[in-house]
């Protein structure tokens, strides 16, 4: 099993339990010597995003900062893959629409290829899945956020504002009942606020993993947009505006 597959699975284990134990990742990924798994644990644990407890345990680092888009795209696939499929089927040709910074955005772009619409984004990821595309996109410039591959500030804010947007399609770190919709970069928190204005329909896209996280910087209400995901929870029994797929 290549490095990437075995990340994946250490990864998508420890969104499902609190703690694990090494024992265990021995156990599921039985045809990878423990030396190895070792060594993917030390890494992962090195970029911030596990925590190595004493006893062979780990658990995920979470609500501590931004985690990097290289390791969001070896998380809850499954799930963002329905998300991302049922939200571009929301789009309609010759609609203008924004894709936001994100995982679950970037993968829309797959449903997208053979539309006849105009997108535009600050989401650097996808300039490299363009070809063979039928649609327009218009790359928001600003300063770059490398980790994430996104563009923000006042620059940023200033093109966005000069937009209208049929639908836009948002991502965020997390929500909860006290703090709605949040993320971790007061930037990206202002410019999804900017899109929302100028924007027909907003939708919020969040996995299940994200459910009652509160990073820094509180974006909307969860009353003010309209969330996609993939689980029903007790937060949500509360709203009208969701979408379970």
């Amino acid at each position: 099993m290549i490095p990437y597959l075995r990340k994946k699975r250490i990864l998508d284990e420890l969104e499902k339990k609190e703690i694990v134990y090494l024992e265990h990742f021995v156990d599921i990924l039985y045809e990878v010597s423990e030396s190895t798994i070792r060594r993917d644990l030390k890494i992962l644990s090195d970029e911030g995003k596990i925590i190595l407890l004493h006893g062979g345990a780990i658990k995920l680092k979470k609500n501590s900062k931004e985690v990097p888009v290289v390791s969001k795209k070896l998380m809850n696939v499954k799930f963002k893959e329905r998300i991302a499929k049922y939200a571009s089927s929301l789009v309609q040709n010759g609609e203008t629409i924004y894709l936001d910074s994100g995982t679950t955005t970037e993968l829309m772009i797959k449903y997208l290829k053979n539309k006849d619409i105009t997108i535009v984004t600050t989401n650097t990821q996808i300039l490299n899945q363009l070809e063979d595309t039928k649609f327009e996109c218009i790359l928001i410039g600003g300063e770059i956020i490398k980790n994430l591959g996104s563009t923000v500030g006042v620059l940023t804010d200033r093109m966005l504002s000069e937009f209208h947007f049929s639908r836009a399609f948002l991502g965020a770190n997390g929500y909860s009942e006290v703090n709605g919709v949040s993320t971790y970069d007061l930037r990206e928190a202002n410019k999804k606020r900017i899109v929302k204005r100028n924007s027909d329909n907003t939708y919020v896209l969040l996995d299940s993993s994200k459910i009652g996280k509160n990073a820094v910087c509180k974006v909307f209400e969860l009353e003010e947009i309209e969330l996609i995901t993939d689980k029903m929870n007790d937060i949500l029994r509360k709203y009208k505006n969701y979408i379970i797929v």
